[in-house]
């Protein structure tokens, strides 16, 4: 690898939970549904994955979770990407229990 393309090399992206994210989607005939809030996760919902959105507050309306559908997702934008929290994972070997 040369130096140009060590340093124009960008890193991986992926949507963490967490993220604030804009998502156009399926809305009217005429124009997408635009939703902002936070990317809570992936949800199936009778046999359909959908992306799980905690809206942003809008006129006093709080803890708004949005369910997208994922195919009527025209396009998504990470406004904030979360860093992603690395997996706590316990060594048998030192795991306290009923055999020592």
């Amino acid at each position: 690898m040369s130096a140009t393309e060590a340093t124009t090399k960008r890193p991986t992206i992926s949507l963490t939970q967490g993220s604030r994210i804009r998502v156009h989607s399926a809305g009217s005939r005429d124009e997408p549904l635009v939703s902002v809030g936070t990317f809570r996760g992936l949800v199936s919902v009778g046999g359909e994955n959908s992306l799980a959105l905690e809206m942003e507050a809008e006129k006093g309306e709080k803890d708004q979770v949005r369910l997208l559908p994922l195919t009527a997702i025209f396009a998504i934008d990470i406004l904030h990407a979360a860093k992603a929290e690395e997996e706590k994972r316990v060594d048998p070997g030192t795991a306290s229990g009923y055999f020592r």
